[in-house]
């Protein structure tokens, strides 16, 4: 049996993960894929409980989300995340400055072919329960960079709004599915990390922007 194909999605709160993962899954399923969508226990656990977790809580929370991801991929070719324990782990090093769960988090979020990092490029938009405020995001982001890095995980950050953004999206998830296995050595870089053709940053957040007559912008598209 192949293994399924795994799509995770993060990024800081109110950047659209959600929105993107459903658009995900259903433009796959139109195309007749058989593709699980894996949501956010922890939106699920603050709804549940009517609160946020406990620093004891966090380990148990980020263990349910990859075990969801893991039975989702057991019974679909395609999985897509809208989030992994990474995010968990960096929340727990945000708000309670436990680092503990980033080697355990990086090391299930290593099952992900796909990572997509939502940029910060959308304004932020209350929900009444889980999200702190804008000011937190530039800091979540940075977290999740870092973890990333240091676990040598690549990604391709999705930004744009509406349909750009989805479009980019799709992009780098279509460029995914045709990879070779991890396991072809004719593979040059079996996991992709998009590169923008402009400026050749892997990080550039510029390419779904309009341009302006300040200078040229990236374009992804």
């Amino acid at each position: 049996m192949t293994p399924a194909f795994v799509i995770g999605l993060l990024g800081a709160e109110s950047t659209g993960k959600t929105t993107l993962a459903q658009q995900i899954a259903e433009a796959l399923r139109s195309e007749r894929h058989s593709v699980a969508l894996v949501g956010e226990y922890l939106r699920e656990f603050c709804v549940q409980q009517g609160r946020t977790p406990t620093m004891a809580e966090q380990r148990a929370i980020a263990d349910e989300q990859s075990r969801r991801i893991d039975a989702a991929a057991h019974d679909h070719p395609i999985v897509v995340a809208d989030t992994t324990a990474l995010m968990v782990a960096v929340y727990s090093d945000m708000v309670f400055l436990d680092k503990s769960l980033y080697a355990p988090a990086a090391a299930a979020h290593a099952r992900c072919d796909l990572t997509l990092l939502t940029a910060l490029d959308m304004p932020w938009v209350a929900d009444g329960l889980q999200r702190e405020g804008p000011h937190v995001r530039e800091p979540v982001d940075r977290l999740v960079r870092a973890a990333l890095q240091a676990a040598q995980l690549p990604y391709a950050v999705v930004a744009g709004s509406g349909e750009r953004r989805f479009a980019a999206a799709m992009q780098a998830v279509r460029h995914g599915l045709q990879m070779p296995s991890a396991d072809d050595e004719s593979a040059a870089n079996p996991r992709w990390q998009w590169v923008c053709e402009r400026c050749g940053d892997a990080n550039c957040e510029r390419h779904l922007l309009p341009r302006t007559p300040s200078g040229p912008n990236c374009d992804l598209l």
